[in-house]
Parts: structure tokens; sequence; C-alpha cells
């Protein structure tokens, strides 16, 4: 399945590309992507080993190693255009003379067709000519329509791109200038925020404490501290206290003994 592709470039749509050193950059980010990029897939995996011996013959292997070879081509042979006559030591060999007269049979053949070739030429040929020419012709005319279809087609998705991007770039437009202001707003109330801060805090530093404000439990430990202390000057002054005297106490009587009754 075929992932529909994210395009995050809207060339109807973005702005600053007109501005000094935008075009200059952007081409100098591809030239060094491009430098930097090492295709790691092979995009025709999927398809067999390309056979490039296919369409070889003997004739064109034999040329291609020729060439490999950097050999200089073989001349052509014109032997069989000519009609050359026995050589002077074989003018009484009878192989030679016959040698001789097929040679010049094929030649005369040879012409024979070449000739026939020619009259049917001038019997058909401009009128295979002209079919050939109107084949061309609707061929062009094929091509041409095709070419005009694709040229339409290519563009329809331009303008049915634009319109996309114009449409969406109004609403980024509307979106970009709706958070530049917002932005700008929580930068103002930081800066508010920020400034009321300081005021306050330079407020408190400057204020005196109140003396109702301040704790009574140092005061409290110290009033009882001075009361010792008085306390205890008091005490250095006064005379002694003499020990108080203690009043006898009477010693009862020894009980008397009685006889015990008999």
């Amino acid at each position: 399945e075929q992932q529909a592709a994210l395009v995050n470039a809207l060339p109807y749509v973005d702005r600053g590309f007109d501005e000094a050193g935008v075009r200059e950059a952007a081409l100098g980010m591809v030239e060094e992507e491009m430098r930097r990029y090492r295709p790691t897939k092979n995009y025709l995996e999927h398809l067999p080993p390309l056979n490039l011996h296919q369409f070889e013959t003997d004739i064109l292997r034999a040329e291609f190693e020729r060439l490999s070879s950097r050999q200089p081509p073989e001349h052509m042979s014109m032997k069989r255009y000519e009609l050359p006559a026995p050589p002077t030591g074989r003018l009484t060999d009878v192989q030679s003379w016959r040698d001789s007269v097929d040679n010049s049979r094929a030649q005369l053949e040879h012409q024979s067709v070449r000739i026939e070739n020619l009259q049917l030429l001038l019997a058909h040929g401009s009128d295979a000519w002209r079919c050939h020419n109107d084949t061309l012709v609707r061929m062009v005319a094929e091509t041409e329509r095709r070419l005009q279809a694709t040229r339409k087609a290519v563009k329809e998705v331009n303008l049915q791109r634009k319109t996309e991007q114009v449409q969406a770039g109004e609403r980024l437009h509307t979106l970009e200038d709706t958070w530049v202001h917002l932005v700008m707003k929580n930068y103002e109330l930081e800066r508010e925020i920020a400034d009321l801060e300081t005021a306050v805090s330079k407020a408190e530093a400057e204020r005196p404490l109140p003396q109702t404000e301040k704790s009574t439990e140092p005061e409290a430990a110290q009033v009882e501290t001075a009361e010792a202390a008085e306390a205890s000057d008091d005490n250095d002054e006064l005379p002694p206290t003499p020990p108080a005297r203690q009043s006898p106490v009477p010693t009862p009587p020894p009980a008397s003994e009685e006889p015990a009754d008999d």
C-alpha cells in the first residue's frame, strides 16, 4: 500500500524567498545534501537481473571483441563484384574457367534483381512513400494529442495544488498572526509580573517592622531574667536571718509502778 507523502513546502504561499541571500542559502543546502547523499536501497531489486548480452549475435560479439582489443576493422571484400579471368598460369584449367563463369552468372543475376527492384520502385514507390508519410502524420497527431492531454493534466494538478495551498496558506497566516499576538501578550504579562515582583520585594525591604508585630517571647524571657537578678540583689543586701529558737519540749514523768494485786 502506498502512503500519502507529507508535503511541508508551500511554494505558492511561503514568504521570504525574495529576500537577499535566501535563494542562495536554499540552493547551497540542496547541493550539500546531494553531495552527502548515498543511496542505500536498490530500487530495482524487484526486477530480474539485466541481461546485457540478450541481443548480441556472433557478428556483434566479434566486433565488440575487436573494439575491446583496439584492432583495426577488416575491409570489405569486393571480389564478388569483380569478373576476373583465370590466372595466367591456369588459362588451360577447365575448373578455373568454370569458377569464372559461375561468378559471372551470379553477377548477372544480382544486376537483374537490382533492375527489378528499380522497376518496382518506379511503379509503386511513390504510393508506398505516401502511405509511409500518412502513417508518420497519424503518429505525430497521436503524439501531439497525448502531449496536450498530459499538459492539461499537469496544469489541472498545478491549479488544484495552488488552490489548496492558497486556502491552507490563509489559515496558516491567520494562525501565525494569532500565535505572534499571543506570544507578545505572554511576554508583556511576564514582564509586568516581573516588574510587580521587583516592586513588592523592594517595598518589603524598605518598610520598617512595627513594635506590635515583634515577638513577645524574648521580652518575657528578659523580664523573668531581670526579676531573678533583682531578687538575687535584694537577698544579698538583707542581714542573715537568725535561726529560730526551739522551745523545750517537756519530758513526761516516768510512770509509777504499782504493786500487782495478789
